[in-house]
């Protein structure tokens, strides 16, 4: 193990992830093919992770996620829950089309604004690896430095699929 790898367990090694980070994981993982509307509606569409105020859990931040069946935009409202001035771990489960299919991944964010505390950063990106390895199957990852990186959902859509990529919750990626 380089000195590097070993400062970096070291860092990460007082983190560990609530179980219901887990769960909610699992929950957005595991989509049902045949479940009614009502059901469908209820399935998180985004969810915002933060550490917990001792610093040592990666925890579920009550009050911030987006339901599948909330009214409006998800893309847009889902930008409007991240913090301006904090770093969060989010996981998007993103709907699009390419020119061939219609497709569902989930994403995994590390939101890390320009303007959070130095500190908070460097914990946050110290205990990424935490996360991260609890997360089996996540295709897509992205880190955004702030609301000019995120707020187009061209940006997504290009690490989701690039040029291929039609429709972003249902709205066309018009140039």
């Amino acid at each position: 193990m380089s000195e590097v790898s070993r400062d970096r367990e070291r860092m990460a090694s007082g983190v560990t992830v609530d179980e219901n980070v887990l769960t909610i994981f699992n929950e957005m993982k595991v989509r049902k093919a045949n479940v009614n509307e009502e059901e469908k509606s209820k399935r998180k569409k985004a969810v915002l992770f933060c550490l917990s105020d001792d610093k040592k859990r990666i925890i579920i931040e009550e009050g911030n996620e987006i339901l599948q069946g909330d009214e409006g935009d998800p893309y847009l409202k889902f930008v409007k829950i991240l913090p301006p001035n904090d770093c969060r771990y989010v996981l998007y489960d993103a709907t699009y089309e390419t020119k061939e299919t219609k497709k569902e991944d989930l994403v995994f964010i590390f939101w890390a604004p320009e303007s959070a505390p130095l500190k908070s950063k460097m914990i946050y990106a110290s205990s990424k690896d935490a996360i991260k390895k609890k997360f089996t199957g996540i295709k897509h990852e992205w880190q955004v430095n702030g609301l000019e990186d995120i707020k187009d959902r061209k940006t997504l859509a290009e690490k989701l699929g690039g040029a291929s990529v039609v429709t972003l919750e249902g709205k066309p990626l018009c140039d």
